[in-house]
């Protein structure tokens, strides 16, 4: 089991041992990724007996109603472009209208969800053209799936390399789209892992990337990434920020400009709104601080 297969299982466990799953279909959904009973049963019960890292903040403030970003955000576009080895690779595309930069977008482990092609837009209306890539584009796409988690399931089979490669991809279409602007990388959940890999693979166009609350790779260097770095945590996940420290300190060695913002009460994939652990508050302070990142960054 690769790392991005091993972080798919344990989150499908967290969601099972947070209430989100029932035993059922984490069971199956563990199955489609190729564990058997025993072994999916044992990590379940591992996660349900965790830590679960929770931090008191006291009672939460008011949040907004809305989703940060979305009253500006413009509409999006499919588009098709040449991946890795001539593969075609499905994406949504929103161009901003007068473009500061460009921002790459990865999705989560649901593939190229309409959550994610709104995030694309919100950051088109904030001044930045946007690509929001679809990971499973070889298997005819996120669309092709009548059920997520067989989408998820097929995304932790894909190997990293073929993963990181179509993140690459996609940020080498970027200046053809984006009149050569400064790029950034935005990636969540899983995507913010390839966010993190990518970084992490040497030399590229990023001048800058805001993971959010993705694994750190297993000794991953920066040393040869130039790109100015906000990392997104959240305060609950323990899970992920497990790796926070090995992140951290492999921004320190980079040199690079970098930042780490955990929020405060709240738990992974916080930015989400379409799921169960959506925090407003949380979520509004992160996209505050990554426009702010971009405006610094990438113009």
């Amino acid at each position: 089991m690769t790392p991005l297969q091993r972080y798919v299982a344990e989150e499908i466990a967290t969601d099972h041992a947070d209430g989100i799953l029932t035993r059922r279909e984490a069971l199956r959904r563990l199955g489609l990724l190729g564990l058997g009973a025993t072994a999916a049963a044992a990590l379940l019960a591992a996660c349900a007996g965790g830590d679960t890292g929770i931090t008191d903040y006291g009672p939460a403030p008011t949040a907004p109603s809305t989703p940060p970003g979305s009253a500006a955000a413009l509409p999006t576009t499919a588009v098709t472009f040449t991946g890795p080895g001539g593969t075609p690779l499905q994406a949504a595309w929103a161009a901003a209208q007068q473009p500061r930069g460009g921002v790459l977008v990865v999705h989560e482990n649901k593939g190229l969800t309409d959550h994610i092609r709104s995030v694309a837009g919100r950051f088109a209306g904030a001044g930045y053209s946007a690509l929001a890539l679809d990971l499973l584009s070889a298997h005819g796409g996120t669309a092709a799936f009548t059920d997520p988690a067989a989408a998820t399931a097929e995304l932790s089979r894909i190997p990293p390399e073929q993963l990181v490669g179509g993140v690459g991809a996609g940020r080498a279409a970027m200046p053809r789209r984006g009149e050569g602007k400064m790029l950034g990388a935005t990636g969540f959940c899983f995507g913010g892992g390839l966010t993190w890999l990518l970084l992490a693979s040497g030399p590229s166009r990023l001048a800058a990337a805001t993971p959010f609350y993705g694994p750190f790779p297993d000794n991953g260097d920066l040393s040869a990434s130039k790109a100015a770095v906000l990392g997104v945590y959240a305060a609950n996940d323990a899970r992920v920020n497990a790796s926070r420290p090995a992140a951290e300190a492999a921004l320190a060695r980079s040199g690079s400009p970098h930042q780490i913002f955990t929020a405060p009460y709240a738990d992974h994939a916080f930015f989400n709104d379409t799921g169960q652990r959506y925090s407003a508050t949380a979520a509004t302070e992160a996209w505050r601080r990554v426009i702010d990142w971009y405006g610094t960054y990438l113009g």
